[in-house]
């Protein structure tokens, strides 16, 4: 357990290091979540005065609701992938030790617009096969649903770092991410959720201090008090969110970069990252 904290902390260090040389990074999971914020609520509003959300929920869904919902799930995932290319597309330059600028980030994600769609619609196409197949099975289905996303998450960990790297489309590039990680590290992965796990417990260290500094304000009686505790606990949360989500676009640069090249590039060990995936014995 400690090991595996230690290499986890190790990623964020160097993942850290990247996005400390280029902090306009962090741009890039700011526009995502709200562009994602304003598409939801342009969805999602029509559909909750209407009433259809709640017959949605009763489990009465219709064609007409199906196809709605698989509108939904295309427009969003295709906002998060064009943000994550660019991200992940400025990430690379600066892996190769080049200065890229939000700019270059948007060109690059601009110019896989057809491939950055069509994953859209295959991302879309397995929620909403996962969705069908957790809401006609139950209980059980809902384990099954979770071992798929899990396999799913796996094989296509580096689809967007291929898709912004190379001239294929969707399809292969989602081959070619399997083929990557079988190729490179096995079926046995340590160290996939490795920024996740350290930026977990700092969210749970967050969140009893946010309560515990909550019940001191509390206990002023004020309710400016009360309400810059609460300001500054959600922008911390915030904070780490935008902050993890640069820092998994800057790690799964450098895994495809140690994936196809042997080398994770500039700020980053090629050994951590090489340790951060065991074969299988």
């Amino acid at each position: 357990m400690f090991e595996r904290f230690s290499r986890s902390w190790g990623l964020v260090k160097a993942s850290g290091a990247v996005l400390s040389a280029n902090k306009r990074l962090m741009l890039f999971p700011v526009l995502s979540s709200i562009s994602t914020l304003i598409v939801a609520a342009s969805f999602l509003v029509p559909a909750f005065a209407s009433g259809m959300l709640t017959h949605m929920d009763r489990g009465h869904m219709t064609p007409a609701m199906a196809a709605w919902l698989f509108v939904f799930y295309i427009v969003q995932y295709f906002i998060v992938i064009f943000f994550n290319s660019a991200l992940i597309g400025a990430a690379l330059m600066h892996l190769r030790g080049e200065s890229p600028t939000l700019g270059d980030g948007f060109r690059i994600a601009t110019s896989k617009l057809p491939s950055i769609l069509g994953y859209a619609v295959i991302s879309a196409t397995v929620g909403m096969v996962l969705r069908a197949i957790e809401e006609r099975a139950g209980f059980i289905g809902r384990w099954i649903v979770a071992l798929l996303g899990v396999a799913w998450t796996l094989a296509t960990f580096m689809v967007v770092p291929v898709l912004v790297s190379q001239d294929i489309g969707p399809f292969d590039a989602v081959k070619h991410s399997t083929l990557l990680l079988k190729r490179t590290w096995g079926e046995n992965l340590v160290g996939n959720a490795g920024i996740g796990l350290a930026f977990g417990l700092l969210f749970v260290g967050v969140l009893f201090a946010g309560v515990a500094l909550l019940f001191v304000a509390i206990s002023t009686h004020s309710a400016a008090v009360i309400g810059l505790v609460v300001a500054l606990w959600i922008a911390t949360l915030l904070t780490l969110a935008v902050i993890q989500g640069a820092l998994h676009g800057i790690y799964a640069a450098a895994v495809y970069r140690y994936a196809e090249e042997g080398d994770a590039g500039v700020g980053f060990d090629k050994t951590l990252v090489a340790d951060a995936f065991k074969i299988k014995a």
